[in-house]
């Protein structure tokens, strides 16, 4: 892999950040990760190492005890762990998002109060916007919060939390119609929660109900679940930059930088499924020759590494544009969009140059061929990309007629 996915113009900061985590992921997540996927066990180990590393904060400010480093930064991380094991990627990245979402819009005092602890991984962020009847429309949103006084009182279900079980932090949304007359659009009337509780499953507040953890096809070890609120009761101070109705715009903001992560995510599954193959196939031998040797594998082998490199540039530019300040919904949907797709492409690729052994579960090309499918529907299903796409495309080339 020395010279698919290079990044240019990397600070020797971000060439030596970058080294270490390709260090772990060789030496600490690669040679464990199919067991513990196959387990469904949670990597506390991985994760512990994570935080010696500082990468929980790494985005976050350095007045707040973080690294304060970039968004590029951060997804050419994420991109490397998920090369090792993608489950340890989504650990941190609701985490950041959650992180983000309080350094852009969070008071002073929720700042100062959250992100160092966040920064040294003491408090664990998880957001929670989708419900179970939801999907991709998130105006549908039925979980309600009702003012009483002094606090809050939250009621509905939640679905797919990721870290549902080990965050200590959500950031949950959820109708307020305080303020907010009838006939407000509905994404005007959304806050934007921050609920701490304990980690674990069951109870874990009064109010609060982690039910345990829902069992899928892939995407295994970490922890997602739903979050049920009956007469939750939350302080007023706890609404994400102290003011009702803007919760809708701070979760997009958030999510914007999810779907780059997403993207980095499709990347290094990408890399590591390339990697298996072109590996494979200069070791397997057909009609007396290694099958890297016959024209239609290397077709393939061709086609995952262009792929590979393309779905990297992407994501690289939508990181870029984030960081610059500009609004990145384009670059960001396209990253996403692409990358997820060209992950499938690749991995199943793989998969057939692998022939029967990629469906025995002692090879790693197994465990991808699972968990890439979750990527398409993350942060956004294609679908859903290519209508941001298409609109943002709409209002960059509209008509002069």
């Amino acid at each position: 892999m020395a010279r698919l996915a290079q990044t240019a113009g990397l600070t020797d900061v971000q060439q030596e950040i970058l080294a270490t985590v390709r260090d772990f992921v060789d030496k600490e997540i690669i040679p464990v990760a199919t067991e513990l996927e196959h387990r469904d066990e949670y990597p506390q180990e991985i994760v512990d190492g994570l935080k010696e590393l500082g990468l929980f904060g790494l985005m976050i400010p350095e007045e707040y005890g973080g690294l304060g480093e970039s968004l590029l930064t951060y997804a050419l991380c994420v991109e490397e762990i998920a090369r090792g094991w993608m489950s340890v990627s989504g650990i941190i990245n609701t985490h950041f998002i959650v992180a983000y979402m309080l350094k852009q819009h969070g008071t002073q005092e929720q700042k100062e109060y959250f992100l160092p602890r966040m920064a040294l991984g003491e408090v664990r962020g998880a957001f929670s916007m989708s419900e179970p009847a939801l999907g991709s429309d998130v105006s549908a949103i039925t979980s309600k919060a009702v003012r009483d006084g002094d606090e809050y009182v939250l009621n509905g279900q939640k679905m797919w939390l990721t870290n549902g079980g080990t965050s200590t932090l959500v950031a949950v949304l959820t109708r307020s119609d305080e303020g907010h007359p009838e006939g407000t659009a509905p994404h005007k009337s959304m806050t934007t929660f921050l609920v701490e509780k304990e980690p674990g499953f069951g109870e874990v507040r009064p109010g609060l109900t982690i039910p345990g953890k829902i069992d899928k096809m892939g995407y295994k070890g970490v922890d997602t679940t739903e979050l049920i609120m009956d007469g939750l009761r939350i302080p007023a101070n706890r609404v994400l930059g102290g003011q009702t109705g803007r919760g809708f715009y701070q979760m997009m903001d958030g999510v914007e930088v999810g779907r780059v992560n997403v993207a980095a995510r499709g990347c290094g599954v990408a890399q590591r499924a390339f990697e298996l193959g072109v590996s494979y196939a200069q070791q397997r031998h057909t009609f007396g020759k290694p099958i890297a040797q016959h024209q239609a594998i290397q077709f393939k082998l061709a086609e995952m590494a262009t792929k590979v490199e393309a779905a990297h540039a992407m994501m690289v530019n939508a990181a870029r544009k984030k960081d610059s300040g500009e609004r990145n919904d384009l670059e960001a949907g396209m990253a996403k969009y692409l990358a997820s797709e060209y992950c499938k492409e690749v991995v199943e690729d793989a998969f057939r140059i692998h022939g029967g052994y990629g469906f025995s579960k002692e090879y790693e090309i197994e465990r991808l061929y699972r968990e890439a499918p979750m990527l398409l529907i993350g942060e956004g299903t294609a679908e859903i990309q290519k209508m941001i796409i298409g609109r943002r495309l709409l209002e960059e080339y509209r008509f002069q007629g």
